[in-house]
């Protein structure tokens, strides 16, 4: 029998000693005796457990763990190293299952061993277990530290998106080990992917909704966990909104008027969705409107009397009448009274039994008596209805339209062309208004810049009554007197000695004038340019001086026995018109007219000055308006036709009627890169104070006088004096920069600080000036105070553009006392005038021609003529719906003619017209026309 023997070896490892028992067997026949070790099966170890990967949360220690049979030892080896034998934690019991002895040993792994290792891996563990056949190893088990940043790599944003489109909300969690788990909640409950089908949660952290509905509008929330911590996004607010659509149109409702010209409307409203969360509201008109004419009813008549009837047996007779003279039509009137008649024919000398009593003259003696007096009567009557009918068509002969031969020297001489008794020597007023205006002042400016007024004060200020004789074929066709008299009453003076009323002196030369005793509403502080005036039923005009704005309320605007207190602002803040993309630019100052709730049978007429050269190739300019809740919306393209407004645009400024108060701007959008902005270009120079130094500042403004205005403001309160007339650049939309320059400086007088000669100013700069002022300085140092002189040009480019020189040539000495030149100084101090001396056509006649062309004629609607002639031939259809179309066309022509004092204009229209009035005697009556009240 063999005896197994028991003992320890120990086993040194790199300092660390490691104590193994072993059996060993007593007698060479103990292999082959049949006796095993201690456990008959032995074999090799294998493991019932092996250690599992672990987490150390904080400074929690973990535990490692490994179970395994038949093992006479088990020892962890963590990193390539033995764990020393003190660290481990053994125990030894039989498995009753199997009656093999199973060994189990337990080591703690801190926090401190594993942030001490710096090897390439994880740190790891892994156990080695013994038995008398050999060694087995486990798997190995990373240990690592547990933690979750505070930050989100990516926080969710918030989105506003339309209905049934998608939404994505993207969440990266904060780094963290293990890598964290993310949740969605919404509105603070937990979303779950699996009960709603819309909702998928999976596609790496992110939110994605397929198709958003109302319900889905929420505060949504990215929630990342892991064993360490858990951390919350940042909240992202999700809106579902509806864009609104238009219901269908409703049946045109009756003509307003139950005789002659009406209107009927039909409506519409944005409920095909209703807007909500911030939707849209619908684009376009909710009401429309077109013209009908409503049939007048007619009375009905009574024809003549039938002859009597012969006398009856009862002594009676009998006449009758139709009620046909006319017959009653379209809800008229029944005549009134007996359709027959019954009277006796015997006066009364009837008997009883109706037999006569005497005898009476024959009845045939009685009818002939009348028959011969009816005949005498129907001569009479049918001879006077020949003479009127020949002189009806006589008349109609001689004039279709209600006017006689028209010709500008006519209609100049009845609105214009004065023959005074008395005429003041030297005055330029008084010369023929064929005559070329003096242009010494630059024309840059010969356009007013402040309020004129239809008669010029200047020329009337001498003589207090006036008696003007006109004679003309158009003052007599319109029903005024054959020799007119006309009084004009002397108005007292507005605009000083020596200045007309656009601002220049009477002789056209340029002087330095000081600025005049009242302040400019640009140069009063930060305080936005503003005009008020109350206005009647007369009208009137209002101005903001030297903008280039005005507002025009044309005679019958307002109802009888009113007046409104207007207003008219300029705003000066960083405009608020919110740039679609970046592409669109203000071209005009935004520009604000009101009381709210004023309430007008006719549209005004609102001008603004703008910087673009117009090409509808180039531009998309729009007309815009700012609504309750400040955002700005579209009223029209300027290029489009709307019934809601109308727009007319002119080189250097546009024309609009409105009939709804509120704040408005001419907005632009480039289309090509040829589309132009006109720049205006002006150069500066005024010396140091207690220095040799000389300052040359150059300004690149848009061109409009509000802009310019500006720059005037700035330079007047420096005391500087321009050096060169101011020039335009037209200046791309190409995306190129603009470029100055300062040349030909004598370099042996004059150096340059900071040593540069050349500047430049960004695209978007330029492109977005916005109206501000924009500009760049030179300063010039003298080498030696005897010089005096100072002659350079400034060049102003755009790369691969246009390019101007501004040409300098100054004397320093001389600068110091001079200032701005008047032209850009002077404040007209009329910003607004009522009745009819804020026209240019006189109202008598004003309301003859009204009269005249909104009358229907066989030709078609005359006031289309009328409008096709003063060269308005767009948008028609906005004048058919007003109340009188050649009194909205006359406004036009008025805000368009405020600068300039002749009528010539429309006197030519007028001939032409009766040119055409002529022609058409001669011809076949219809013609056909397009009738755009139809």
């Amino acid at each position: 029998m063999c005896k197994w023997l028991s003992c320890s070896v120990l086993i040194c490892s790199e300092g660390t000693e490691y104590v193994v028992r072993m059996f060993l067997c007593a007698c060479p026949q103990c292999s082959a005796s049949g006796d095993a070790s201690p456990d008959a099966q032995s074999t090799l170890p294998h493991f019932l457990m092996e250690p599992e990967d672990a987490y150390i949360i904080k400074s929690n220690p973990v535990k490692l763990k490994c179970r395994a049979t038949p093992a006479l030892q088990i020892f962890f080896k963590c990193n390539g190293e033995w764990v020393h034998q003190s660290q481990h934690s053994s125990q030894e019991y039989m498995d009753e299952s199997t009656g093999q002895r199973v060994r189990e040993v337990v080591i703690n792994v801190t926090r401190q061993q594993v942030e001490d290792f710096h090897g390439p891996e994880d740190y790891w563990c892994l156990c080695v277990a013994w038995s008398h056949l050999g060694t087995s190893k486990s798997r190995k088990a990373t240990v690592r530290i547990a933690y979750l940043r505070k930050n989100f790599e990516q926080d969710p944003q918030g989105k506003e998106v339309p209905i049934k489109g998608m939404i994505v909300l993207h969440c990266r969690p904060p780094e963290g080990v293990p890598m964290a788990e993310v949740e969605w909640l919404k509105n603070e409950e937990l979303v779950s992917s699996i009960a709603d089908d819309n909702i998928d949660t999976r596609a790496d952290h992110n939110l994605i909704i397929n198709e958003a509905r109302l319900s889905d509008s929420a505060n949504y929330t990215c929630l990342a966990s892991n064993i360490v911590a858990k951390r919350r996004s940042a909240t992202a607010t999700v809106v579902v909104f509806v864009n609104g659509g238009w219901s269908l149109w409703t049946e045109w409702s009756p003509c307003n008027v139950n005789c002659g010209r009406g209107i009927q409307k039909r409506t519409r409203t944005c409920t095909n969705p209703a807007p909500l969360n911030g939707g849209a509201f619908c684009e376009g008109m909710s009401v429309q409107k077109i013209t009908c004419n409503a049939l007048c009813p007619v009375d009905g008549g009574w024809d003549e009397w039938g002859e009597w009837s012969t006398c009856s047996a009862q002594c009676e007779r009998q006449r009758a009448r139709e009620c046909t003279a006319p017959a009653p039509r379209h809800r008229g009137k029944m005549c009134e009274g007996e359709s027959e008649a019954t009277e006796n024919c015997t006066g009364g000398l009837c008997t009883e039994n109706r037999k006569l009593l005497h005898d009476v003259k024959p009845q045939s003696m009685d009818g002939t008596n009348d028959v011969a007096l009816y005949s005498g009567l129907a001569a009479g009557v049918i001879a006077v209805a020949v003479l009127v009918v020949a002189v009806t068509l006589y008349r109609k002969s001689q004039s279709e339209y209600g006017v006689d031969v028209i010709d500008s020297s006519a209609l100049t001489g009845g609105f214009q062309s004065f023959n005074f008794k008395t005429t003041r020597q030297g005055n330029p007023l008084l010369l023929n208004s064929s005559m070329q205006p003096d242009i010494t002042v630059g024309q840059t400016y010969s356009s007013p810049i402040c309020f004129q007024d239809s008669i010029d004060k200047e020329l009337f200020d001498p003589l207090p009554d006036i008696k003007v004789k006109v004679q003309s074929s158009f003052m007599v066709s319109l029903g005024v007197a054959d020799r007119a008299e006309y009084h004009v009453k002397a108005h007292p003076e507005t605009f000083p000695r020596g200045m007309d009323r656009d601002c220049h002196t009477m002789d056209g030369r340029k002087k330095n004038l000081t600025l005049l005793s009242r302040p400019s509403a640009l140069t009063a502080g930060k305080a936005q340019p503003r005009t008020t005036g109350v206005f009647g039923h007369l009208g009137g005009r209002l101005v903001v001086p030297n903008t280039g704005v005005s507002l025009l309320v044309s005679h019958g605007a307002i109802a009888e026995d009113t007046s409104w207190e207007m207003y008219m602002v300029i705003n000066q803040r960083e405009s608020s018109v919110k740039a679609a993309e970046g592409y669109e630019i203000l071209l005009a100052p935004e520009v604000t007219y009101g009381p709210p709730g004023l309430d007008l049978s006719f549209p005004v007429a609102m001008t603004i000055a703008h910087c673009a050269e117009v090409n509808a190739a180039n531009w998309n300019i729009q007309l815009k308006r700012q609504a309750k809740d400040n955002k700005w919306e579209e009223v029209m393209s300027v290029e489009d036709e709307s019934m809601s407004c109308y727009c007319l645009m002119e080189a250097n400024c546009c024309h609009v009627l409105l009939d709804q108060p509120g704040s408005y701007a001419l907005v632009g959008e480039a289309l090509t890169e040829e589309a132009v902005k006109r720049m205006k270009l002006a150069v500066f120079g005024s010396t140091e104070p207690n220095s040799t130094d000389y300052s040359l500042r150059v300004y690149c403004v848009d061109d409009t006088p509000y802009a310019f205005q500006g720059v005037v403001t700035t330079e007047t309160s420096k005391g500087g004096q321009l050096l060169e007339e101011p020039k335009i650049l037209l200046f791309k939309g190409n995306s190129l920069s603009l470029q100055v320059s300062i040349q030909d400086l004598p370099h042996f007088l004059w150096d340059i600080k900071p040593f540069t000669t050349c500047q430049e100013f960004s695209f978007s700069q330029v492109w977005c000036s916005n109206q501000q002022p924009l500009h760049c300085a030179f300063l010039l140092e003298r080498y030696s105070s005897a010089n005096t002189q100072l002659s350079c040009k400034i060049s102003v480019r755009q790369v691969k553009g246009h390019e101007q020189i501004l040409q300098v040539y100054t004397s320093v000495t001389e600068s110091e006392k001079q200032t701005v030149p008047y032209f850009m100084q002077a404040d007209c101090t009329v910003t607004s005038h009522t009745g009819a001396k804020a026209f240019k056509i006189p109202l008598s006649i004003r309301q003859r021609i009204c009269a005249t062309f909104d009358t229907a004629n066989a030709k078609g609607k005359d006031w289309q003529l009328l409008a096709q002639k003063l060269h308005i031939e767009r948008n028609l259809s906005y004048f058919a719906k007003q109340r009188s179309p050649s009194a909205v066309i006359l406004s036009l022509w008025e805000a368009q003619n405020q600068d300039n004092g002749d009528l010539d204009s429309l006197a030519s229209a007028l001939e032409e017209i009766g040119k055409i009035n002529s022609k058409h005697q001669l011809k076949s009556p219809e013609e056909p026309r397009q009738d755009y009240n139809q």
